[in-house]
């Protein structure tokens, strides 16, 4: 069973004098919870759909001896 984990919907409006820094707020959450994050981060780039994976690119090269 796959357990999904859904970001909360945040914000505050903040000047930019006093906007904290995106490194503070990653280093308050545990590290399931960044690990989770980035995992969801990575499937989105890659648009993986129907939980298939995509795969490098095989590539063959000939040496002639």
């Amino acid at each position: 069973m796959e357990i999904m984990h859904k970001i909360a919907k945040v914000y505050r409006k903040v000047s930019m004098k006093n906007q904290p820094s995106d490194f503070a707020y990653w280093q308050s959450r545990s590290f399931e919870e960044r690990l989770a994050c980035l995992e969801e981060i990575r499937q989105e780039y890659h648009g993986w759909k129907d939980n298939t994976e995509q795969r490098l690119q095989r590539i063959y090269t000939i040496v002639k001896r």
